[in-house]
Protein backbone atom coordinates (compact mmCIF):
# COMPACT_ATOMS: atom_id res chain seq x y z
CA UNK A 1 0.00 0.00 0.00
CA UNK A 2 1.14 3.40 -0.56
CA UNK A 3 2.83 6.02 2.29
CA UNK A 4 0.32 8.24 3.41
CA UNK A 5 2.54 11.66 3.24
CA UNK A 6 1.46 15.27 3.89
CA UNK A 7 3.57 18.03 3.73
CA UNK A 8 1.31 21.12 4.62
CA UNK A 9 2.36 20.27 8.27
CA UNK A 10 6.22 20.88 8.01
CA UNK A 11 8.19 23.84 8.81
CA UNK A 12 12.03 24.71 7.34
CA UNK A 13 13.79 25.96 10.47
CA UNK A 14 17.63 25.84 9.30
CA UNK A 15 19.91 26.20 6.37
CA UNK A 16 23.47 25.37 5.14
CA UNK A 17 24.66 27.04 1.90
CA UNK A 18 27.51 25.86 -0.62
CA UNK A 19 28.43 26.15 -4.11
CA UNK A 20 29.73 23.48 -6.05
CA UNK A 21 31.73 23.25 -8.76
CA UNK A 22 33.20 20.51 -11.00
CA UNK A 23 36.56 18.93 -9.53
CA UNK A 24 37.21 18.33 -12.96
CA UNK A 25 37.62 21.93 -14.55
CA UNK A 26 38.95 22.69 -11.34
CA UNK A 27 36.00 24.68 -9.82
CA UNK A 28 36.06 24.93 -5.90
CA UNK A 29 33.86 24.12 -3.50
CA UNK A 30 32.38 26.90 -1.09
CA UNK A 31 30.44 25.98 2.24
CA UNK A 32 28.80 28.04 4.99
CA UNK A 33 30.74 28.86 7.77
CA UNK A 34 27.44 28.80 10.36
CA UNK A 35 23.84 27.90 10.17
CA UNK A 36 21.46 30.36 8.73
CA UNK A 37 18.20 30.20 10.78
CA UNK A 38 14.91 31.05 9.13
CA UNK A 39 13.07 33.45 10.37
CA UNK A 40 10.05 32.88 11.56
CA UNK A 41 8.15 35.45 9.55
CA UNK A 42 9.85 33.84 6.50
CA UNK A 43 8.98 30.06 7.05
CA UNK A 44 5.81 29.64 5.56
CA UNK A 45 6.65 30.88 2.62
CA UNK A 46 10.67 29.45 2.37
CA UNK A 47 8.94 25.95 3.28
CA UNK A 48 6.86 25.91 0.69
CA UNK A 49 8.46 26.82 -2.33
CA UNK A 50 11.37 24.00 -0.85
CA UNK A 51 8.93 21.09 -0.44
CA UNK A 52 6.78 21.94 -3.99
CA UNK A 53 8.98 19.82 -6.50
CA UNK A 54 8.72 16.68 -3.70
CA UNK A 55 4.61 16.36 -4.25
CA UNK A 56 3.84 13.16 -5.94
CA UNK A 57 7.15 11.53 -6.70
CA UNK A 58 8.13 8.04 -6.71
CA UNK A 59 9.56 6.69 -3.07
CA UNK A 60 13.24 5.63 -2.85
CA UNK A 61 15.04 4.15 -0.35
CA UNK A 62 19.26 4.04 0.29
CA UNK A 63 20.65 0.80 -0.81
CA UNK A 64 24.21 -0.64 -0.19
CA UNK A 65 25.98 -4.28 -1.43
CA UNK A 66 27.11 -4.89 1.50
CA UNK A 67 25.71 -2.94 4.63
CA UNK A 68 23.33 0.54 5.29
CA UNK A 69 26.29 1.21 8.14
CA UNK A 70 28.68 2.03 4.86
CA UNK A 71 26.47 3.88 3.01
CA UNK A 72 27.31 7.05 3.42
CA UNK A 73 24.75 9.68 3.20
CA UNK A 74 22.51 7.13 5.16
CA UNK A 75 24.97 7.46 7.77
CA UNK A 76 25.61 11.21 7.42
CA UNK A 77 21.31 11.67 7.91
CA UNK A 78 20.73 9.43 10.74
CA UNK A 79 23.59 11.07 12.62
CA UNK A 80 21.63 14.76 11.81
CA UNK A 81 18.11 12.75 13.06
CA UNK A 82 19.94 11.91 16.34
CA UNK A 83 21.44 15.16 16.58
CA UNK A 84 19.95 18.06 14.89
CA UNK A 85 22.76 19.98 16.55
CA UNK A 86 24.65 18.74 13.57
CA UNK A 87 23.49 20.30 11.39
CA UNK A 88 26.42 22.57 10.17
CA UNK A 89 28.85 19.82 10.24
CA UNK A 90 26.07 17.22 8.12
CA UNK A 91 25.49 20.39 5.51
CA UNK A 92 29.57 20.53 4.83
CA UNK A 93 29.60 16.82 5.11
CA UNK A 94 26.92 16.48 2.03
CA UNK A 95 28.44 18.79 0.01
CA UNK A 96 31.73 17.79 0.12
CA UNK A 97 30.64 14.24 -1.03
CA UNK A 98 28.71 16.07 -4.12
CA UNK A 99 31.83 17.95 -5.35
CA UNK A 100 34.00 14.85 -5.10
CA UNK A 101 31.16 13.08 -7.09
CA UNK A 102 30.56 16.05 -9.36
CA UNK A 103 34.00 14.93 -12.02
CA UNK A 104 32.05 13.83 -15.17
CA UNK A 105 32.60 16.68 -17.59
CA UNK A 106 28.77 17.31 -18.37
CA UNK A 107 28.03 17.84 -14.29
CA UNK A 108 27.32 21.12 -14.00
CA UNK A 109 28.40 23.74 -11.06
CA UNK A 110 25.63 25.08 -9.00
CA UNK A 111 23.95 26.86 -5.92
CA UNK A 112 23.75 24.18 -2.97
CA UNK A 113 20.88 24.63 -0.02
CA UNK A 114 20.82 21.90 2.45
CA UNK A 115 17.63 22.10 5.00
CA UNK A 116 16.74 20.82 7.87
CA UNK A 117 12.62 20.43 8.27
CA UNK A 118 10.23 19.72 11.33
CA UNK A 119 6.97 17.57 11.70
CA UNK A 120 6.63 16.20 8.44
CA UNK A 121 3.74 13.90 8.21
CA UNK A 122 3.78 10.40 7.26
CA UNK A 123 1.85 7.24 8.23
CA UNK A 124 0.51 9.23 11.69
CA UNK A 125 4.38 10.14 12.96
CA UNK A 126 5.54 13.78 12.71
CA UNK A 127 9.06 13.24 11.54
CA UNK A 128 12.08 15.32 11.07
CA UNK A 129 13.57 15.64 7.51
CA UNK A 130 16.89 16.83 5.61
CA UNK A 131 15.83 18.77 1.74
CA UNK A 132 18.29 19.17 -0.23
CA UNK A 133 18.47 21.23 -3.37
CA UNK A 134 20.50 21.79 -6.08
CA UNK A 135 20.44 24.98 -8.80
CA UNK A 136 22.43 24.94 -11.65
CA UNK A 137 21.51 28.18 -13.32
CA UNK A 138 20.84 31.69 -12.09
CA UNK A 139 18.11 34.59 -13.68
CA UNK A 140 17.92 38.02 -13.61
CA UNK A 141 15.07 39.66 -11.55
CA UNK A 142 14.41 43.74 -11.12
CA UNK A 143 14.03 44.94 -7.39
CA UNK A 144 12.36 48.53 -6.74
CA UNK A 145 13.46 50.03 -3.79
CA UNK A 146 12.89 53.39 -1.66
CA UNK A 147 15.94 55.41 -1.00
CA UNK A 148 15.78 58.41 0.30
CA UNK A 149 12.27 59.12 -0.36
CA UNK A 150 12.49 57.90 -4.09
CA UNK A 151 12.19 54.64 -5.67
CA UNK A 152 15.02 52.93 -7.38
CA UNK A 153 15.09 50.13 -9.80
CA UNK A 154 18.27 47.51 -9.56
CA UNK A 155 19.01 43.97 -11.24
CA UNK A 156 19.76 40.84 -9.20
CA UNK A 157 20.82 37.42 -10.12
CA UNK A 158 18.86 35.01 -8.05
CA UNK A 159 17.49 31.00 -8.18
CA UNK A 160 14.28 30.69 -9.50
CA UNK A 161 12.25 28.40 -7.29
CA UNK A 162 10.80 26.73 -10.18
CA UNK A 163 13.63 25.81 -12.34
CA UNK A 164 15.82 24.00 -9.22
CA UNK A 165 17.75 21.38 -11.25
CA UNK A 166 17.70 18.79 -8.62
CA UNK A 167 16.39 17.36 -5.18
CA UNK A 168 15.83 15.42 -2.31
CA UNK A 169 13.97 14.45 0.69
CA UNK A 170 15.02 12.52 3.24
CA UNK A 171 12.76 11.83 5.93
CA UNK A 172 13.54 9.90 9.29
CA UNK A 173 11.06 7.10 8.66
CA UNK A 174 12.20 3.28 8.51
CA UNK A 175 15.86 3.95 8.76
CA UNK A 176 16.53 0.71 9.23
CA UNK A 177 14.79 -0.73 6.02
CA UNK A 178 16.47 2.20 3.56
CA UNK A 179 15.30 5.46 4.90
CA UNK A 180 12.13 6.99 2.89
CA UNK A 181 13.73 9.56 0.17
CA UNK A 182 12.19 11.59 -2.38
CA UNK A 183 14.08 12.54 -5.06
CA UNK A 184 13.69 14.47 -8.68
CA UNK A 185 16.42 15.52 -11.58
CA UNK A 186 15.17 17.64 -14.21
CA UNK A 187 18.07 17.52 -16.04
CA UNK A 188 17.05 14.65 -17.43
CA UNK A 189 18.31 10.77 -17.13
CA UNK A 190 21.85 11.31 -19.12
CA UNK A 191 23.82 10.77 -16.49
CA UNK A 192 22.43 8.83 -12.80
CA UNK A 193 25.42 10.55 -11.00
CA UNK A 194 22.28 12.27 -8.71
CA UNK A 195 20.22 8.92 -8.20
CA UNK A 196 23.26 6.36 -7.85
CA UNK A 197 26.75 8.29 -7.26
CA UNK A 198 25.65 10.52 -4.89
CA UNK A 199 22.55 9.44 -3.32
CA UNK A 200 23.03 6.37 -3.65
CA UNK A 201 19.29 5.23 -3.89
CA UNK A 202 17.07 2.91 -5.56
CA UNK A 203 12.93 3.20 -5.73
CA UNK A 204 11.07 1.30 -3.35
CA UNK A 205 9.11 -1.77 -5.68
CA UNK A 206 5.66 -0.96 -4.73
CA UNK A 207 2.47 -0.57 -6.34
CA UNK A 208 2.97 2.28 -7.62
CA UNK A 209 6.48 2.28 -8.93
CA UNK A 210 5.75 -1.25 -10.30
CA UNK A 211 2.87 -0.01 -12.57
CA UNK A 212 4.66 3.23 -13.44
CA UNK A 213 7.24 1.62 -14.59
CA UNK A 214 5.56 -1.27 -16.51
CA UNK A 215 3.07 0.77 -17.83
CA UNK A 216 5.99 3.44 -19.09
CA UNK A 217 7.86 0.12 -20.64
CA UNK A 218 4.39 -0.60 -22.57
CA UNK A 219 4.06 2.67 -24.15
CA UNK A 220 8.07 2.89 -25.56
CA UNK A 221 7.85 -0.52 -26.81
CA UNK A 222 4.59 0.35 -28.85
CA UNK A 223 6.45 3.32 -29.93
CA UNK A 224 9.66 2.16 -30.54
CA UNK A 225 7.96 -1.18 -32.50
CA UNK A 226 5.35 0.41 -34.32
CA UNK A 227 4.81 -1.04 -37.68
CA UNK A 228 7.52 -0.32 -40.66
CA UNK A 229 6.21 2.14 -43.37
CA UNK A 230 4.30 5.70 -42.98
CA UNK A 231 2.10 4.73 -40.07
CA UNK A 232 0.03 7.63 -38.46
CA UNK A 233 1.56 8.76 -34.62
CA UNK A 234 -2.15 8.58 -33.70
CA UNK A 235 -2.35 5.22 -34.70
CA UNK A 236 0.78 4.77 -32.54
CA UNK A 237 -1.26 6.67 -29.76
CA UNK A 238 -3.89 4.35 -29.47
CA UNK A 239 -1.97 0.82 -29.66
CA UNK A 240 -0.45 2.43 -26.71
CA UNK A 241 -3.90 3.61 -24.75
CA UNK A 242 -5.41 -0.12 -25.76
CA UNK A 243 -2.13 -1.83 -24.06
CA UNK A 244 -2.91 0.31 -20.55
CA UNK A 245 -6.43 -0.91 -20.76
CA UNK A 246 -4.85 -4.11 -19.78
CA UNK A 247 -3.99 -2.40 -16.28
CA UNK A 248 -7.17 -0.19 -15.89
CA UNK A 249 -9.36 -3.85 -16.17
CA UNK A 250 -7.33 -5.47 -13.71
CA UNK A 251 -6.36 -5.17 -9.82
CA UNK A 252 -3.31 -7.70 -9.97
CA UNK A 253 -0.46 -7.54 -12.94
CA UNK A 254 0.52 -10.36 -14.44
CA UNK A 255 3.34 -10.35 -17.13
CA UNK A 256 2.68 -13.75 -18.84
CA UNK A 257 -1.09 -13.01 -18.65
CA UNK A 258 0.26 -9.20 -20.41
CA UNK A 259 2.28 -11.00 -22.89
CA UNK A 260 -0.39 -13.42 -23.68
CA UNK A 261 -3.46 -11.03 -24.24
CA UNK A 262 -1.87 -7.67 -25.12
CA UNK A 263 1.11 -9.14 -26.97
CA UNK A 264 0.22 -11.98 -28.39
CA UNK A 265 2.55 -13.17 -30.79
CA UNK A 266 6.05 -14.70 -29.35
CA UNK A 267 7.92 -12.16 -31.73
CA UNK A 268 6.41 -9.02 -29.67
CA UNK A 269 7.07 -11.74 -26.54
CA UNK A 270 10.59 -11.82 -27.49
CA UNK A 271 11.15 -7.82 -28.03
CA UNK A 272 9.27 -6.83 -25.41
CA UNK A 273 11.38 -9.13 -22.85
CA UNK A 274 14.79 -7.80 -24.67
CA UNK A 275 12.93 -3.97 -24.12
CA UNK A 276 12.36 -5.07 -20.50
CA UNK A 277 15.89 -6.96 -20.00
CA UNK A 278 17.40 -2.91 -20.95
CA UNK A 279 15.02 -0.77 -19.01
CA UNK A 280 15.82 -3.40 -15.82
CA UNK A 281 19.69 -2.29 -16.64
CA UNK A 282 19.09 1.35 -16.67
CA UNK A 283 17.10 1.47 -13.65
CA UNK A 284 19.70 -0.79 -11.88
CA UNK A 285 17.25 -3.13 -10.14
CA UNK A 286 14.81 -6.14 -10.67
CA UNK A 287 11.21 -5.46 -11.67
CA UNK A 288 8.13 -8.28 -10.26
CA UNK A 289 6.45 -9.72 -12.39
CA UNK A 290 3.28 -9.69 -10.37
CA UNK A 291 2.11 -6.78 -8.18
CA UNK A 292 -1.12 -4.84 -7.68
CA UNK A 293 -1.92 -2.18 -10.00
CA UNK A 294 -2.15 1.49 -8.73
CA UNK A 295 -5.22 3.03 -10.99
CA UNK A 296 -4.55 6.35 -9.95
CA UNK A 297 -0.91 5.64 -11.54
CA UNK A 298 -2.61 4.35 -14.89
CA UNK A 299 -4.72 7.37 -15.23
CA UNK A 300 -1.97 10.12 -15.12
CA UNK A 301 -0.01 7.38 -17.76
CA UNK A 302 -3.02 7.50 -20.26
CA UNK A 303 -2.94 11.50 -19.52
CA UNK A 304 0.32 11.92 -20.80
CA UNK A 305 0.19 9.87 -24.23
CA UNK A 306 -0.21 12.31 -27.27
CA UNK A 307 1.19 12.24 -30.66
CA UNK A 308 3.11 14.84 -33.03
CA UNK A 309 2.89 14.59 -36.27
CA UNK A 310 6.12 16.38 -37.75
CA UNK A 311 6.33 17.27 -41.32
CA UNK A 312 9.08 18.46 -43.83
CA UNK A 313 7.08 21.65 -44.31
CA UNK A 314 7.35 22.93 -41.32
CA UNK A 315 3.92 21.93 -39.66
CA UNK A 316 3.49 20.21 -36.64
CA UNK A 317 0.07 18.50 -35.79
CA UNK A 318 -0.26 17.64 -32.13
CA UNK A 319 -3.34 15.00 -31.36
CA UNK A 320 -4.74 14.56 -28.08
CA UNK A 321 -4.20 11.20 -26.53
CA UNK A 322 -8.32 11.21 -26.11
CA UNK A 323 -8.94 11.69 -30.02
CA UNK A 324 -10.32 8.04 -31.54
CA UNK A 325 -9.23 7.94 -34.83
CA UNK A 326 -11.33 4.69 -35.37
CA UNK A 327 -15.01 5.20 -35.57
CA UNK A 328 -15.93 8.40 -38.07
CA UNK A 329 -12.15 9.91 -37.97
CA UNK A 330 -11.42 13.15 -38.08
CA UNK A 331 -7.81 12.85 -39.65
CA UNK A 332 -7.37 11.60 -43.19
CA UNK A 333 -4.25 10.80 -44.57
CA UNK A 334 -3.62 10.64 -48.84
CA UNK A 335 -1.52 11.31 -51.83
CA UNK A 336 -2.12 14.46 -54.35
CA UNK A 337 -1.00 13.66 -57.70
CA UNK A 338 -1.18 17.15 -59.21
CA UNK A 339 1.32 18.26 -56.23
CA UNK A 340 3.35 15.21 -56.07
CA UNK A 341 2.88 15.36 -52.10
CA UNK A 342 1.65 13.30 -49.05
CA UNK A 343 -1.39 15.49 -47.33
CA UNK A 344 -3.71 15.34 -43.91
CA UNK A 345 -7.04 16.49 -43.74
CA UNK A 346 -8.54 17.54 -40.19
CA UNK A 347 -12.39 17.73 -40.08
CA UNK A 348 -13.82 19.92 -37.59
CA UNK A 349 -17.18 21.96 -36.80
CA UNK A 350 -15.80 24.79 -34.87
CA UNK A 351 -12.55 26.64 -34.77
CA UNK A 352 -11.72 27.58 -30.85
CA UNK A 353 -9.33 29.48 -30.80
CA UNK A 354 -8.20 32.26 -33.03
CA UNK A 355 -4.63 33.16 -34.02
Amino acid sequence: MPVKLRLNTATATRIVLAKVGNPQRQEPLQTSRQVFDIAEADQEVLTALFLKPFKNLIAHRFVHHASLDHHEMHRCSRALFADPSRMLETGVEIARRLHAKSNHPNIKSGDLCIVFIKEIHIEGELVNGLCILKSESVVPFLSITTQDGDLHLSTQQGIQPEKIDKGCLILDYQGAKGGYVLTFDRSGEDTKFWVREFLGVEAVPDSAFLTNAYAKMAVSFIEEHKPAGDTPPWDTCNAAREALTYFEERDQFDLGEFEKEVLKSPDAVAAFEGHRARVIEEQGQPLDTRFEISKKDITKAKRRIGAVLKLDTGVEIHVKSTLSTEHDPVLERGYDDAKGMKFVKVYYKEQLTAG
